[in-house]
């Protein structure tokens, strides 16, 4: 078995888009134990409780960062690494290209195929996401709805996580594409910390930062991102913004036609995201959306309304 500095240099220099894992296997839960009790066998409260501390360390070992609440965030600000530390990874690629993604939630079926997708692409740990779709139901009976909102790094033109990589792990590759270098990455953590969507997790076992890197495996073959080619109701277009027949291009031209607001989220951020939305859910959606020090999770799939609703019933 892999010693766990060992797992992480394999990863980095194997798979440089995402962290892999090895297989559940690598990782027995009897290796937390005495050689002498099984997984299973606790003889008394003590060993138990001997056995959840030695499995609690073994967590914090392997670098679990869990989620922060928004009374646990941190003035991004505070965390901004000096300019000229930042300033050159800031400046993507002059290759004439500019990437950028458009959702409409109006199409959008809530079935996340996109999320399937992205996770089969970048082998994504269970619990883990580096895209995931939100969901609201509105109005009252009979006159209901349920909204959705797939949501993913926004790639940002003035990206906060590129500000605060302490290693300089983020840059800016082709398009404008914000990636991280999993042979710089350090694990610190404070681009979960400043950015204000989300859309940043921890590795639980590499402990190095997962977010979208527009499949850009997938452009250098010119193929889209697993979740743009996946989407069945075709609610995702990404492509070059600079390119005017691109899928992009054509999809924002169409909303421009039909007199369609476009929307970005929490544009107060100044951070020029990449990603426009059309339809009503980034309006009522907004506020589900994890910001600083947050990261996306299973608690997004709870149904909100249907508490609020009751609560008092």
């Amino acid at each position: 078995m892999f010693e766990l500095n060992e797992i992480a240099v394999f990863r980095i220099q194997e798979v440089p888009l995402v962290p892999k894992h090895q297989d559940a296997t690598d990782f027995p839960l009897h290796d937390l134990e005495s050689e002498s009790s099984s997984p299973r066998d606790f003889k008394d409260e003590n060993s138990r409780r001997e056995f959840l501390e030695k499995a609690s360390a073994a967590l914090v070992v392997l670098g679990a960062h869990p989620s922060k609440s928004s009374a646990q965030q941190t003035d991004a600000n505070v965390l901004f690494q000096p300019e000229e530390q930042w300033a050159e990874r800031m400046q993507a690629p002059d290759d004439g290209k500019r990437y950028g993604w458009f959702v409409d939630t109006r199409r959008c079926v809530g079935c996340h195929a996109c999320e399937v997708s992205c996770k089969a692409e970048n082998d994504v740990p269970l619990g883990n996401y580096i895209r995931q779709t939100f969901y609201k139901d509105v109005g009252e009976y009979p006159q209901v709805a349920r909204l959705f909102m797939p949501m993913a790094c926004q790639h940002c033109e003035d990206a906060p996580c590129i500000k605060a990589c302490p290693c300089g792990a983020l840059h800016k590759t082709t398009g404008g594409t914000v990636a991280i270098d999993y042979n710089t990455c350090c694990g610190h953590g404070t681009c979960v910390d400043v950015c204000p969507y989300g859309a940043i997790y921890m590795d639980p076992v590499a402990n190095q930062a997962v977010k979208c890197h527009n499949c850009y495996h997938r452009l250098e073959q010119q193929m889209e991102p697993a979740c743009a080619n996946t989407c069945p109701a075709d609610a995702i277009s990404f492509g070059d913004l600079n390119d005017e027949n691109s899928k992009i291009s054509k999809a924002m031209r169409e909303a421009a036609e039909n007199n369609l607001e476009t929307r970005q989220i929490r544009p107060e951020k100044n951070t020029k995201p990449r990603m426009w939305f059309v339809g009503d859910a980034p309006i009522e959606i907004e506020e589900r959306i994890p910001s600083e020090g947050e990261s996306y999770g299973p608690d997004a799939y709870n149904i909100y309304n249907w508490k609020e609703s009751h609560e008092d019933e």
